[in-house]
């Protein structure tokens, strides 16, 4: 099999020249007038009179792609405006391609790709080669509120994605991920039209779903308003014996006044899904990868299943002071269920042989989160300012026990043979009724400023956010503590744009990560860690990044490049025949060059595509004993081209393509073992009329088109293994 091959990132004179290039063409092509054509702009959370700082930035032509997004403390921003890379995606996006959660829609996005949790149906999304849990997902600018695991798009308006570390702009994530970038989801509004929508849709093995979207303002102006979002999904998915189910309630109410605006968001989400495929553990007898079996096999057996159940919501309030300042506070919490008899799939041959372990984990855990700031603008003499303060405190407890089988009976990835449900033989806890395993309290404080010169054509942003973290773990069963860690850390943020033209901006940042440290599993493989549930201290991660930005009306377009340095995550090695310990080391170094076309360049044909090249480093390992490799999970390149045409002469028909192809990575720190390079196809069309004065959509998409089997990530020295072919059907009505 062939390694990833290595590139060199041009940081050097190249950077310069691709950074001058992109610049002067831009220069070149200034737009005439938008090419005779308006700005689209969002209808959502836009007060009567003008747009409040917490309006959600409008978006390019063809309404995919958002100009902006909620970045933190520094709120709302134009992408144009800030030294980072930022990436939003809309609702009618999220309706167009039929994506059913977050993963669906950040497929559109070359810096990300996916990967599955360990033994359970957990969403990962790896951002510049780094992981993102969904534990880590904000809601509307606030941590820890939001389901675990699977996150549904039915009630969301925007999916927006920061690239980078952003301990200052959001503060330290709940679970200690997020290093290589944050998501943040903002939540249906209801728009000054009124809306009645129902969505049918069915998968072409049976699985069948409604979606019910209601949104109306009333009183005086439009002032109050309220959407209601419910929607519910069963049946099989195109992965053989696997079936899931999906529930949800939300509702969005919200109140915009001339100088106060309150918002609430309550939601109840129910995942479960029977027999579900997760990824594969590399046993250590494995000295080659084998090939991915066929896109539809289930490796997993039939009597696997997770089910979670997820109540929250939050509250937020907006005051202007007068015309410059603005005071916010917001609140919320979440209640999850969780519970599972999961399997384990490790491979102990090059074969496909692989022992198959089952466990039965009931999972609680309840949630706190608040933030408060304030933002405000002045200038003193020539000088512009945009002061932003900000507070934030979040407070978790998990409670778990577990129930192992270690012994394993024998099975194949390519021909599954079903082993019988297992019977635990190693357990911890009280499995009806969970005592508590561990609780987090992260609080900071944050301050920056942005200057602006020359008329704001050039924008210099410093801040720092002071945060305290106090992680405590507890044995299982007794409730003893077990580890306790209280750190105070300061990260910095230092940030430049410079904008020669009005649709040209340059910029350069210097910003950190700080992750809660990782808490050592309980076991690895068929081992017992001796050390489990140990909470290790946080580390910080820092990047330098620099590129440019071009907005011409319609589309827009940027290349970037960057460094992150972070410390190791920690892995389990062996001591015995029988036992294992976790342990933290070295360091991981990741470059990249990040180019990227978005919007609708010509009338009738949007774009969303990019190219992420990726180069990756180990350093400081134990003994040396990997120094100088790649780090694991980390593509040498990752590559969009998405299209979405308006078929000329067909009024109201679209079609769209999309193509994923992802570089080699490395599945073992030593680089013995590889995964190739992969392709995905996704194809599709839709069409828009009346009936009875009534709009009416129907769309059809086929996922991977050509059935293609491949691994799709290593994240963690963990297989996870692309979709089976699946073909969408869906129909709606605005009524």
């Amino acid at each position: 099999m062939t390694a990833p091959a290595r590139f060199g990132v041009p940081f050097r004179p190249t950077l310069l020249a691709l950074l001058c290039a992109l610049g002067a063409t831009a220069q070149a092509a200034t737009p005439a007038e938008n090419n005779g054509k308006a700005l689209v702009l969002d209808d959502v959370n836009v007060n009567a009179q003008a747009p409040s700082p917490s309006a959600l930035p409008p978006v390019f032509a063809g309404g995919q792609v958002a100009r902006g997004g909620q970045l933190g403390v520094l709120g709302n921003q134009d992408i144009m405006d800030v030294p980072f890379s930022v990436s939003s995606y809309t609702e009618q996006l999220i309706q167009d391609q039929q994506a059913e959660d977050v993963a669906d829609v950040l497929l559109n996005d070359s810096s990300v790709r996916q990967a599955s949790g360990f033994s359970n149906q957990s969403q990962i999304f790896m951002i510049r080669g780094l992981p993102l849990t969904g534990d880590d997902i904000s809601y509307n600018g606030l941590y820890g509120v939001l389901p675990r695991q699977i996150i549904s798009t039915d009630a969301l308006e925007r999916v927006e994605v920061f690239k980078g570390p952003n301990a200052f702009i959001n503060g330290v994530t709940p679970t200690g991920s997020g290093i290589g970038g944050g998501i943040n989801l903002q939540p249906k509004r209801a728009g000054d039209e009124p809306l009645r929508r129902f969505t049918t849709d069915i998968n072409d093995e049976g699985r069948i779903g409604q979606h019910l979207d209601l949104g109306q303002r009333f009183g005086e102006d439009n002032r109050f308003g309220a959407r209601v979002n419910l929607a519910q999904r069963e049946g099989d998915t195109g992965i053989d014996h696997e079936n899931q189910r999906s529930k949800l309630f939300a509702i969005g109410l919200d109140y915009r006044g001339d100088a106060l605006r309150v918002s609430g968001d309550f939601a109840y989400q129910k995942q479960r899904v029977n027999g579900g495929r997760n990824s594969v553990n590399i046993g250590a007898t494995t000295t080659h990868i084998p090939d991915a079996p066929s896109a539809d096999t289930n490796y997993a057996p039939k009597w696997g299943f997770t089910q979670i159940e997820d109540t929250f919501g939050m509250l937020r309030a907006e005051y202007d002071l007068n015309d410059s300042w603005t005071a916010y506070a917001a609140g919320g919490a979440k209640h999850t269920r969780e519970v599972g008899r999961y399997n384990s799939t490790t491979l102990v041959g090059n074969n496909g042989n692989s022992i198959t372990t089952g466990s039965f984990i009931p999972h609680d855990e309840d949630n706190k989160s608040v933030m408060a700031g304030l933002n405000g603008r002045f200038a003193t003499g020539p000088i512009s300012h945009k002061l932003n303060f900000g507070l934030a405190g979040i407070w978790t407890e998990q409670r778990n026990a577990y129930d192992f089988d270690l012994s394993g009976d024998a099975n194949n990835i390519y021909h599954p043979v079903g082993p019988p449900a297992p019977t635990g033989n190693f357990s911890g806890g009280d499995l009806h009724d969970p005592g508590i395993t561990g609780k987090t309290f992260v609080r900071s404080g944050a301050a920056s400023d942005t200057l602006g010169f020359f008329d704001d054509r050039l924008l210099v942003t410093v801040g720092v956010r002071r945060q305290q973290l106090v992680v405590q773990g507890f044995a299982y069963g007794t409730g003893t503590r077990t580890s306790k860690y209280d750190e105070s850390i300061t990260t910095p943020v230092y940030g430049i744009v410079f904008k020669p033209w009005d649709h040209v901006s340059f910029y350069a940042n210097r910003i950190e990560g700080l992750a809660e440290g990782p808490t050592s599993p309980t076991t690895s493989g068929n081992l017992v860690v001796t050390n489990g549930n140990q909470a290790f201290a946080p580390a910080c991660s820092k990047q330098l990044e620099a590129g440019v930005k071009v907005d011409m009306g319609t589309y827009g377009a940027s290349l970037g490049v960057y460094r992150i340095e972070q410390p190791g995550d920690g892995y389990a090695v062996a001591t015995s025949a029988t036992t294992a310990e976790f342990i933290r080391e070295g360091k991981q170094i990741n470059k990249g060059v990040e180019l990227n076309v978005f919007g609708e360049p010509l009338e009738g044909l949007r774009l969303i595509s990019g190219l992420t090249l990726m180069d990756t480093e180990l350093k400081d390992t134990r003994d040396g004993a990997n120094d100088g490799n790649r780090a694991i999970g980390v593509p040498t390149f990752q590559f969009n081209a998405g299209v979405d045409w308006d078929v000329p002469g067909l009024q109201g028909v679209a079609l769209n393509a999309r193509m994923l192809r992802t570089g080699g990575q490395y599945a073992d720190a030593a680089n013995n073992l590889s995964l190739p390079t992969w392709n995905r196809f996704d194809a599709g069309a839709r069409y828009g009329f009346k009936v009875a004065q009534k709009d009416v959509t129907l769309r059809v998409g086929v996922e991977n088109l050509a059935n293609e089997k491949y691994w799709e990530s290593a994240q963690g020295g963990y297989l996870t293994q692309g979709e089976p072919r699946v073909a969408k059907l869906s129909g709606t009505i605005d009524f």
